[in-house]
């Protein structure tokens, strides 16, 4: 009987010996019987030196030791590496003869067509995936790219794995293994939610984590030398330098994943032990777009299509980093978006591309910031100008005397509250007076993170810490509310919590506020009279969504402080 067939019977029961032997972690989520060992091992159900010595003994084969193999002499001759590599297997000479060394005995065609390749009839020997990766590396096998080199011997940290060349990276990245990979890492981030991807460069391994509602978590773990085709792939899909590694870039791209469309705005930058990539993703999701979906509630709906409905004058959005401000402006861009309105959008990036608005990505190199776009907006006769974040006095005097001339300003600050923002324009040099004869109103907001619907549970330290926060700041509890916490399950990976939704407080410069601003701007007297005025603060917003379940009052006093 021939060699590969007598592995192929073998292969069909190989996933129940190893069942036998208790060496699957999920034996339930294991697949058919007819899985491969580095399905196995990619998937994490079995470690490799496991899955190596089940598959010597399940094929009769011996297990090698791989320091001895390391010892030995590659025998590579006029056969792909790039095949060899793919298909685990590493031809060596002891000094007595040729053995291969296989990771999965089961792949009877590629072990029949290296002995056939070879001339004789090689004897096997079985190494782990692992073991095989690191025998490349130390063999300098690597198709395209040196073995890593040490400390000592680089000197320089832009030789270390600096050496491939362009060509055989780019036919490397655009290998079907490579694509695959990148593919299946964005299907399942799309598939969790995640907002980002790190692919970080170690000494030892590309790690791979996705950041799912606000905190990350670890994906996959690939070996060393398969670092730079997985960032080259990135970056040709991002369409950037593959050549440039010294310096950090920046770039987009559109992918569809099914029948989701998606936009990944890449950045890379040069680390100690190779380039480091972060991809934003933005789901192109109408219903995004809503008002509803983000968790504002009727009244700050209210105040805020109150707020966009002005002829002219200034609205900020306000929040940290990551508090949804890009989308609450996008959101509000798509509900005053008509074709008799012209908008115009100066941003960094553009992160929601909208069909019949005029958008801008700043470009710092060539002088277009913030202020030079906005100042050449004003001779284009827009309606309404959205600019993606006052940074500094002189995008926001611009954004001031656009207001002034009869123009409606949408824009963000990094503040903590609604009514930080009025004093940081003061800090900024804007004269008391301008701000209140141009602002409108200002929303803070924040993303908290919701409770699993699945698992969440009553919670009496959740219901106590909400009593004792409305008790110090004289805040108003909701006789029917029930205070739930975080319990964990399979359906939230144990987490506790699935999702994010966000908690608001819009304030409406009235009367009373503007008197007030162009005396003697205060933030606690600010806020005061605001709430006489019947704003509801994020504290308070955050208040009532723990108090219906939707959320955790850790959560709420961890993102308002």
């Amino acid at each position: 009987m021939a060699l590969s067939e007598n592995l192929q019977i073998n292969q069909r029961s190989f996933v129940e010996f190893l069942r036998e032997r208790e060496l699957l972690k999920d034996p339930a989520q294991a697949g058919k019987s007819t899985a491969t060992g580095e399905d196995l091992w990619r998937s994490g159900q079995v470690a490799a030196a496991e899955l190596a010595q089940a598959a010597a003994a399940y094929h009769g084969l011996p297990r090698l030791d791989a320091e001895r193999v390391a010892a030995a002499t590659p025998r590579f001759g006029d056969l792909s590496r790039r095949f060899l590599r793919d298909n685990a297997i590493f031809p060596f000479d002891d000094g007595s003869a040729v053995t291969l060394g296989v990771a999965d005995p089961g792949r009877a065609d590629a072990i029949d067509a290296v002995r056939l390749a070879v001339g004789f009839a090689a004897p096997l020997g079985v190494l782990s995936f692992d073991e095989i990766d690191q025998l490349f590396e130390r063999a300098g096998a690597d198709t395209g790219e040196a073995a890593p080199a040490t400390a000592d011997e680089a000197g320089d940290d832009d030789t270390i794995a600096f050496t491939d060349s362009v060509e055989a990276l780019q036919d490397l990245a655009r290998g079907a293994p490579i694509v695959r990979i990148i593919d299946q890492m964005l299907e399942r981030a799309i598939e969790m939610g995640a907002t980002d991807i790190h692919l970080e460069s170690g000494r030892d391994q590309l790690r791979v984590r996705f950041r799912v509602d606000g905190f990350l978590r670890q994906d996959q773990v690939f070996p060393r030398h398969m670092a730079a085709a997985i960032i080259s792939r990135i970056k040709i899909l991002a369409s950037l330098d593959i050549a440039e590694r010294r310096l950090p870039q920046d770039g987009r791209a559109n992918i569809r994943i099914g029948n989701q469309e998606a936009d990944l705005r890449v950045a890379l930058a040069p680390t100690l032990y190779g380039e480091t990539a972060v991809l934003r993703i933005l789901v192109k999701d109408t219903r995004l777009l809503e008002l509803n979906r983000v968790g504002m509630t009727a009244r700050d709906q209210e105040t805020f299509r109150a707020l966009l409905a002005e002829p002219h004058g200034i609205l900020i959005v306000t929040g940290p980093t990551g508090s949804g401000k890009t989308t609450t402006l996008a959101t509000a861009i798509s509900m005053i978006n008509d074709p008799s309105v012209k908008i115009m959008t100066v941003e960094d990036p553009v992160e929601y591309q909208i069909p019949g608005v005029h958008q801008t990505q700043i470009k710092p190199a060539i002088g277009l910031d913030f202020a030079a776009a906005l100042r050449s907006f004003l001779r284009h006769d827009p309606d309404v100008i959205m600019v993606g974040e006052m940074r500094d006095r002189e995008t926001a005097g611009i954004g001031i005397q656009a207001a002034l001339t009869g123009h409606l300003v949408l824009t963000t600050l990094h503040t903590n509250t609604a009514a930080d923002a009025i004093v940081r324009l003061t800090d900024m040099g804007i004269e008391p007076y301008l701000i209140s004869s141009t602002l409108r109103g200002v929303l803070g907001q924040r993303l908290v993170r919701r409770l699993c619907e699945r698992c969440r549970k009553p919670d009496a330290r959740e219901a106590q810490i909400a009593h004792e926060v409305a008790e110090a700041r004289g805040y108003r509890l909701d006789p029917s509310w029930v205070f739930h916490g975080p319990v964990g399950c399979e359906a939230c990976g144990h987490s506790g919590y699935r999702g994010r939704i966000g908690i608001f407080e819009a304030l409406r410069v009235d009367d009373t506020l503007r008197q007030m601003i162009r005396k003697e701007p205060d933030q606690f007297r600010i806020v005061e009279a605001a709430r006489a005025g019947g704003m509801t603060t994020m504290l308070e917003d955050g208040l009532a969504k723990s108090g219906q379940g939707i959320t955790s009052m850790d959560e709420v006093l961890r993102t308002t402080g």
